[in-house]
């Protein structure tokens, strides 16, 4: 290779282009200062080679190689993860606020103003057991506590219904960015050529695709180079892969079975009702290995726990011991916490399970809608987020991004206050009733029909089948009840009700409905007439008699519903009995003293009514156990859970926040475009454009001096 005014006009030449690349690459630049998502780019550039010369080696110029963006990619995964957790804390603090200016308690009007007028009412009637005036404010304030406790589960069911709709909507949105994402992937790799023709603009469009899934979910990447990219969640489940793109469905309630390699039943659990929790049903033995047992309608039934918090804790008795129940077929359903659970075959939810269940079998229920990654049609995982109840979340499944924060708000959150408010208004009901059931008003019963019902009428009333609202509440104990002659109002029996004849108490465990029938016809023969119907408890006194109700140890009335203020078992289903409300004599003030009287005079069930206020009682609920304070104690303790899940939420909204935008902050300075810098490199390049064009010029004019010296 010769050197001399041809090599010097070409090393312009390319000086030229590498200056004008620059240039265009500047503009660029320039123009998307403002551009979200976009990446500062800038052009390598490369010496030309070398050859050996004399005097001595000589250059051939310079040579633009690529435009590259500059992008950092491990602060960007260090970004999205932060950002996924950001957005759910900073969503979830959104949606928390609502509840806690749902249950602000400063306009007055509130539970807990409710549950306060409520108490005072028994306490003014207490002073005027036989005033019809402040009978009916009993009522009155009976009815307004029972419209605010419907009213704020019923606000906060309505939560959970807007909240689905954003999820479906959000979960549409992932399903659109991973076919997307999945899509630039394959433009990435037709273009994208590497050390020649990099494809910066998608780069740069699939990194705000990833930043944008990243605020519905938490995602993790894995970069095989072009658009070879993996995208996962966190807990393993992959979304992208390359070309191809997975995707979620937000599914209605379903079941699903694990089942050990060496069990041998065939079928399948079903259910009955919703809730907000997740039910983890696992077999046990008494030895670690050895079969459970069958289906079965006797106590030798195979035995199972349930959790509600995905395994990590159980349900427990009041006394802390592990709550087992009995697996049963559709005609013994046993009802769990919300649910009616039984065991099918795998075609027939009323056909027969066969074989035998050995310790560890699970069962899931999720018994709401939930999220699940669908891997193909025959294959789908549930990743609806979960909190166990010591408060950290599932690894297995969403922990980040709005899309988690939507569903544990549903779930951890509102699921929690609705299961605490129902817990709040089952006591309410049940503690009044406990007490109304014992006492006595201005009149005797001629007629009164319980209003609670069971499932099964030949089932032990304290057993898992039977179906009744509180049967978990009685004991064993002893129920009286006196009768009156009608026309002259003098008490013609009283006595505990007799359950085999020679005086035997009720037990919970042993005794049905139709037991409890048979009892009052056995122990009041001739004066009070026991009926069940539509599976109910109905008294109808015989002619020329009256009854009223007396001291009750075994809660059987309050539990049949017999000489009750409520009725129902859940604010949506709180109501008064009508036999009080068509009837205010029936209201009971006072009781039937040690002589078998009723005394119009008489308050002393009115004022154990205004003594709850203050006197603890017993409330539970899975993921709080047992507890003993009193029920406005109980509500104030509600709203104070609310205050310090927002506090909390806030804080670390605040904190992830402030992480994210650390890192992002990291990455603009590394991607970012600074004016002041692309003005200067500007003007380096002009130069540099200028000084190519006048080396051009002087090679032009070496050779022209040349050929003007041939002529």
């Amino acid at each position: 290779m010769s050197f001399g005014a041809n090599s010097i006009l070409d090393m312009g030449r390319w000086a030229l282009f590498a200056s004008q690349v620059q240039l265009q690459v500047t503009g660029e630049n320039i123009a998307n200062v403002n551009t979200e998502g976009y990446s500062r780019r800038s052009v390598l550039l490369e010496e030309g080679p070398y050859i050996d010369y004399s005097p001595g080696q000589l250059g051939t110029g310079v040579k633009a190689t690529e435009v590259v963006r500059h992008f950092d990619e491990m602060v960007e995964a260090m970004y999205l993860g932060q950002s996924a957790l950001s957005d759910m804390w900073g969503n979830l603090f959104e949606q928390l606020k609502g509840v806690e200016n749902l249950l602000n308690e400063s306009s007055g009007t509130g539970v807990s103003d409710a549950l306060s007028q409520y108490f005072n009412s028994w306490n003014e009637v207490s002073q005027r057991p036989d005033n019809y005036g402040a009978r009916q404010t009993v009522l009155n304030d009976a009815a307004t506590l029972i419209s605010t406790l419907k009213q704020v589960d019923n606000d906060l069911s309505l939560m959970q219904q807007r909240v689905n709709k954003e999820i479906s909507a959000q979960v549409d949105e992932a399903n659109t960015l991973m076919q997307e994402i999945a899509d630039l992937n394959n433009q990435i790799q037709v273009h994208q050529v590497d050390g020649q023709n990099n494809a910066n603009a998608l780069f740069d469009e699939r990194a705000r695709k990833l930043r944008s899934l990243a605020e519905l979910m938490d995602i993790r990447t894995i970069d095989n180079g072009g658009g070879n990219l993996t995208v996962l969640t966190e807990a393993g489940q992959t979304l992208v892969d390359g070309e191809s793109a997975f995707s979620l469905e937000f599914r209605a309630a379903t079941k699903t079975k694990d089942l050990r390699t060496d069990s041998t039943f065939d079928g399948n659990v079903y259910f009955d009702g919703s809730d907000d929790f997740e039910y983890t049903i696992e077999f046990v033995a008494s030895n670690a290995g050895d079969p459970v047992g069958q289906v079965g309608s006797g106590a030798g039934a195979a035995q199972f726990r349930v959790s509600l918090d995905g395994g990590v804790t159980w349900l427990a008795n009041e006394d802390g011991s592990e709550r087992h129940f009995s697996a049963r077929g559709y005609d013994d359903r046993v009802n769990v916490e919300g649910l009616q659970i039984w065991f099918g075959s795998d075609t027939d939810s009323q056909g027969s399970g066969t074989g035998t269940f050995v310790d560890g079998d699970r069962f899931i229920i999720s018994p709401h809608q939930g999220l699940y990654w669908v891997q193909n049609t025959s294959h789908a995982e549930e990743i609806t987020p979960q909190t166990h109840f010591n408060g950290e979340a599932n690894p297995q499944r969403l922990t980040g991004g709005s899309l988690t924060a939507l569903m544990t708000f549903r779930d951890s959150y509102v699921g929690k206050y609705r299961s605490k408010l129902g817990e709040l208004a089952e006591s309410v009901i049940w503690e009044t009733n406990r007490r109304h059931s014992q006492g006595a008003g201005l009149q005797a019963f001629t007629e009164t029909e319980g209003t609670y019902r069971v499932d099964y009428i030949d089932k032990a009333l304290a057993s898992d089948s039977a179906g009744l609202a509180f049967g978990d509440r009685l004991q064993s104990g002893s129920s009286f009840m006196y009768v009156y002659n009608e026309s002259t109002g003098l008490l013609a029996s009283s006595a505990a009700l007799d359950f085999d004849g020679n005086g035997m108490i009720f037990n919970p465990d042993i005794h049905t409905l139709e037991d409890v029938r048979d009892a009052f016809d056995r122990t009041f023969n001739g004066a009070i007439n026991a009926t069940i119907v539509n599976n109910q408890l109905r008294l109808e006194a015989e002619e020329g008699y009256t009854f009223a109700f007396g001291t009750d140890s075994a809660g059987l009335y309050a539990a049949l519903g017999l000489n009750t203020f409520f009725k129902g078992s859940a604010p949506n289903t709180m109501a008064i009995n009508e036999k009080v409300s068509g009837d205010l004599d029936y209201l009971a003030t006072g009781h039937v003293n040690g002589a078998g009287e009723m005394n119009t005079g008489d308050n002393t069930t009115a004022l154990s009514m205004y003594a709850l206020r203050e006197e603890d009682v017993t409330t539970s609920t899975a993921f709080e156990g047992t507890t003993k304070q009193s029920i406005l104690d109980y509500y104030n303790g509600i709203v104070g859970n609310v205050g310090t899940d927002v506090n909390r939420a806030q804080f670390n909204a605040n904190f992830y926040g402030t992480l994210a935008k650390d890192l992002d902050e990291r990455q603009q300075q590394i991607s970012g475009v600074n004016l002041d810098e692309e003005m200067s490199d500007l003007i380096k390049y002009q130069a540099s454009y200028t000084a190519a064009a006048k080396l051009i010029t002087t090679a032009d004019q070496m050779l022209q001096t040349v050929l003007s010296l041939k002529s």
